[in-house]
């Protein structure tokens, strides 16, 4: 297994994507110009452009390496090659979702750093009154790349049962779009206010969504990177718990499929 993660990396390092992650870094250097027309929250404006771009970059990641690894090595063939060596099938998925989960979080700690230049310069050159807490960014950070490895799990779910990428990655993308609102839409559809308007047999159709889809909003710390805002951390020993769970679960998934998957 840990031989499939050091293959996976090595590919992914290999295909040049960790050059274009710094060619993208390079935007982090204009974020205290374009921060300043803000003109009264420079240094907010700033840490939500910088996590904003973080996010993009990994979701991008997670999307298209979750969604291709595996497919490309069974187009390729060379999953049979690696199949037939003392290795069960898995230990290959999860060699891949590992080496998967370990760049998105080098590719976090390279970009974090930037994003923390950056956003230091900007309260240099123009101070706030409110003071950065580097600790919440950093968990902001944190929980961030912890939602984009659970969407890599997402991805590799998808990814063996399809035959072609086509469903993995349109498949990640819905996913993400719907799981950022499944807390929105339940809350609303559970409210005295939506009793009148919103159909009884409607309710259990959403509330098995909710539960069905992964809640990516508990792992969004914007807010309290942001304003310097103190999270609450029995809801964040929640979320990573939340994270665990979940991901095993789409894990076991994903390899009760893919062991069952005839390779022809």
């Amino acid at each position: 297994m840990l031989n499939i993660m050091k293959i996976t990396l090595k590919g992914i390092f290999r295909d040049r994507v960790f050059q274009g992650i710094m060619a993208l870094a390079v935007l982090f250097l204009f974020i205290p110009s374009a921060a300043s027309l803000s003109m009264r929250q420079v240094t907010e404006l700033s840490i939500t452009l910088s996590l904003s771009l973080i996010s993009f970059i990994l979701l991008l990641l997670a999307v298209f390496l979750g969604a291709t690894s595996v497919w490309k090595d069974i187009e390729r063939r060379y999953t049979y090659g690696v199949l037939s060596l003392p290795i069960s099938r898995s230990s290959y998925l999860l060699g891949r979702f590992l080496g998967l989960a370990l760049f998105l979080v080098l590719t976090s700690v390279v970009l974090g750093g930037a994003a923390c230049l950056a956003i230091k310069a900007s309260s240099v050159i123009y101070p706030s009154d409110r003071p950065i807490v580097w600790s919440w960014l950093l968990l902001a950070l944190f929980f961030g790349t912890l939602k984009y490895i659970l969407l890599v799990a997402v991805a590799l779910l998808l990814s063996t049962v399809s035959t072609s990428f086509f469903l993995p990655v349109f498949g990640t993308i819905c996913t993400f779009l719907a799981s950022g609102i499944t807390q929105q839409v339940y809350e609303y559809v559970h409210s005295p206010a939506a009793a009148q308007t919103v159909p009884a047999q409607l309710k259990p159709v959403v509330t098995a969504v909710y539960y069905l889809l992964p809640n990516l909003s508990g792992f969004d710390l914007k807010v309290n990177a942001i304003y310097s805002i103190a999270p609450d951390f029995a809801g964040l020993a929640l979320t990573a718990a939340y994270f665990v769970a979940y991901s095993a679960i789409l894990l076991g998934g994903a390899a009760l499929l893919f062991n069952r998957r005839e390779m022809k």
